[in-house]
């Protein structure tokens, strides 16, 4: 009767090539999740600033995005924030009569749909990022890619 079973020579290749594939798919699987990481903060970032555009019109009253970006934080009033990861490097430009603090920058939307105007660049260290855009005269929200040698 023949032996059924692997030898210890098929098990320890089964094994080598286990971590070789292992050891090619992990860096490209984590690069894939940061990736898809910074997508999904631009568009929270984006869907906050248009949140925001809504309610002002909605309500009739002045809605404020607040960016605090020693912290990486953004909010919509007390009610809705967001928290960036630490790979997401956050810029503001702002009316500087609007800023709370030295910290707090503040785009302001108002009722009949115009704003303060502002800019929110997102960046991923040196590979560029995005600015998200918002017009003074309509409000809106629109987005830019940022390249590398941008600031």
């Amino acid at each position: 009767m023949k032996n059924r079973g692997f030898t210890l020579l098929e098990i320890m290749v089964a094994i080598t090539v286990a971590a070789l594939l292992m050891a090619v798919s992990v860096p490209s699987a984590n690069r894939l999740y940061q990736s898809m990481s910074y997508r999904g903060a631009v568009g929270d970032v984006k869907n906050l600033l248009e949140n925001a555009r809504f309610q002002a019109q909605l309500k009739g009253l002045p809605a404020d995005v607040w960016v605090r970006t020693p912290t990486r934080e953004l909010g919509l009033g007390e009610a809705r924030k967001i928290q960036l990861t630490e790979q997401v490097e956050v810029e503001v430009v702002s009316a500087a009569e609007l800023m709370r603090d030295n910290d707090t920058a503040v785009i302001r939307f108002y009722p009949d749909g115009t704003s303060s105007g502002g800019r929110i660049s997102l960046r991923r260290g040196d590979t560029g990022g995005v600015a998200l855009e918002v017009g003074w005269l309509l409000g809106e929200v629109s987005q830019h890619p940022l390249h590398g040698d941008e600031r």
